[in-house]
């Protein structure tokens, strides 16, 4: 008998074919801690020969396992136990495209919701959609389900939506597995699940909601960068003018706070950024001015901070787009919902 830390448990009586109790039989190991992550496995050679199968029956199972990431060969070492795995729970690959308070809150949400039916795997790509398509090739088949945020970047910073690569991507992993979330994917719209955000029209609704406390001011200014590190949805700036044209506000668009802003009295800022409003609104102090009064300030996304400190926001709900998305897993739903979008007067335009 070889002495390993796994048996082979084989039942001859049984119709399940002998790749799959293999199977079985390692993934119940691992599930019971019997085998951690590390464990070296028999090879295919020992399995055969000492539960008398033929080489191919044991290989069908490895590979099995291999396609999962379960396991991994180590050239001229052997296998060994890649991962852990939990048969009780649903296996998911959540994939953001930064790392900002937003972002984690839609996470931690998703967590909440799915509690213990859901082993859940983190990992960011920073807008890189070949970085994007290195993390789905290395795992595809690995998951029961991929939550996946599409915003990408260009050489030059821009934002952009749609990746030819990308989708051609998501098309290999089945329809039923794949969640779309925070942007939008038409072309997988009508097969698989998505939780999205409309950043065009989102911030031109918006805006009309607050449109009697807009009506006191002269000019708009949306101070929106062009070129950063994690670029923003053209469509914010679009819905924005579409809003000042149709309207008819004067309007201005920046790429950013400068020191010493030429500030007037009924300006009113929308401000993406923090430190944006950060800056901004010492220089309202600074010059003397009232906020909400002579000046009047929107940040875009909400935070408890700018709740504390009466800033009036425009924002999606970030702790229910994670609990849809946990919804559509655990209820198997898939369809496209627009995720509430709303403006939250606290005074300060």
């Amino acid at each position: 008998m070889i002495e390993v830390k796994t048996l082979i448990r084989l039942d001859e009586n049984s119709r399940i074919p002998k790749y799959q109790q293999i199977v079985n039989s390692i993934i119940e190991d691992i599930e019971n801690r019997h085998l951690m992550v590390g464990d070296k496995i028999p090879s295919i050679n020992e399995i055969s020969e000492e539960y008398y199968l033929s080489r191919d029956t044991v290989e069908k199972a490895y590979n099995q396992l291999k396609e999962k990431k379960i396991i991994l060969s180590v050239k001229g070492k052997g296998y060994y136990v890649a991962k852990n795995v939990s048969t009780s729970q649903a296996s998911v690959l959540f994939l953001l495209n930064k790392l900002s308070n937003y972002k984690l809150k839609i996470y931690n949400s998703f967590i909440d919701s799915m509690g213990a039916d859901a082993q859940v795997d983190l990992n960011i790509y920073h807008c890189d959609p070949k970085l994007l398509l290195n993390i789905l090739d290395e795992n595809m088949g690995a998951y029961d389900y991929y939550v996946i945020m599409p915003h990408f970047k260009d050489e030059k910073q821009r934002h952009y939506n749609h990746d030819l690569n990308v989708m051609d991507c998501l098309k290999k992993i089945p329809a039923e597995r794949l969640i779309i979330m925070d942007n939008q994917v038409p072309e997988l719209e009508e097969k698989v699940s998505s939780i999205y955000q409309d950043f065009k029209n989102d911030i031109y609704n918006a805006l009309c909601e607050g449109i009697f406390q807009l009506q006191h001011y002269e000019k708009l200014l949306l101070v929106y960068p062009s070129s950063t590190v994690y670029p923003y949805p053209l469509e914010i700036m679009k819905g924005f003018q579409k809003f000042c044209l149709d309207f008819d506000f004067d309007y201005e668009i920046l790429e950013t706070v400068y020191p010493e802003m030429e500030l007037r009295s009924k300006d009113t800022f929308v401000v993406i950024e923090e430190n944006d409003l950060v800056n901004l609104v010492k220089q309202v102090r600074e010059q003397g001015y009232t906020l909400g009064k002579d000046i009047g300030i929107i940040s875009y996304n909400d935070t408890p901070l700018k709740e504390l400190l009466g800033i009036t926001v425009i924002s999606t709900d970030f702790k229910l787009m994670g609990e849809t998305a946990a919804y559509m897993i655990k209820k198997n739903k898939r369809e496209a919902v627009k995720n509430i979008f709303k403006f939250i007067n606290r005074g300060s335009v």
